[in-house]
Order: structure tokens, then sequence, then C-alpha cells
């Protein structure tokens, strides 16, 4: 059970960060220097795994449960070192100290930071910046009141 609400406490953390402890300010600082270019990878292909998996989405994804379950595998003992190896100290503080929350915030921050690698891909500024292509600035500017 302590397992499945730790995991569900992680999953949420990465959709909604809290606010952060002085301890929780060192686990996630922790977190992020130690966690690698692959690792942040790993984290963003797990991300974008979990949120294609959204009814209202998941017909735009290819994703197989195969898939899913790898990145699941993979992004579980990720976790598990960053918490039990990596940044054992922090995490036994924060836990201590401020509680599941510092999970919570610190892998939320985690997230942040993998994600811009993502939004920092030219090939994805290319496409946020196509839809330049289709806003009716006119409007907006006359709307707005902008001249």
């Amino acid at each position: 059970m302590k397992i499945k609400l730790l995991l569900l406490i992680l999953l949420n953390a990465i959709v909604q960060p809290a606010l952060a402890g002085p301890f929780t300010d060192k686990l996630s600082v922790c977190l992020v220097k130690n966690t690698s270019e692959s690792d942040k990878d790993l984290l963003v292909k797990w991300i974008y795994a979990a949120m294609s998996s959204h009814p209202k989405v998941k017909s735009m994804s290819n994703i197989t449960i195969k898939q899913g379950n790898a990145l699941n595998k993979k992004t579980a003992a990720l976790f598990v070192t960053l918490l039990t190896k990596r940044c054992h100290s922090e995490t036994k503080s924060a836990l201590e100290y401020e509680g599941t929350n510092a999970f919570k915030t610190s892998f939320g921050i985690l997230g942040e930071v993998a994600m811009q690698g993502l939004i920092k891909a030219p090939s994805v500024n290319q496409y946020i910046s196509g839809l330049n292509n289709y806003l009716d600035t006119k409007a907006l500017n006359k709307k707005l009141g902008i001249k």
C-alpha cells in the first residue's frame, strides 16, 4: 500500500508541483543535479506516454502497451535510484521534516527541468511558431486595444 501511495504521489508531482520548504528545496536541487541527460530524456518520454494515454489524445499517439510498460519500469527504477542512492540523505531529511509533499514538489521541479529540454528542441519551437500562421492578429489587436 505504501509503495502505491508513493507512486501516486510521484506521478502527481510531475503534473502539479506545490510550495517547497528548505529540505524539499535541497531534495529538488539534488534530484536535478543527479539526473543525467539520458535520465531527463527518459522522463520526457514517460511524461509524454502518460499524457498520451488520456482519452482525448490517445488516438494521436502510437505508444504500445509494451512500450508504456517498459517506460514505467525504467522510470520507476530511476525514481528508486534517485531516492535511495543519489539523493538518499536529502530524501530522508525532506521526508522526516516536510512529509510526502516533498516528493510531490521535488519531482515536479525535476519534471519541469526535463520538459525544458523538450520545449527547447528546434523542431518543437518550429511547430509552436506555426501557430502564428493562423492567428488573426488584427482581431486580437482590436479586441485588446493594441495599435
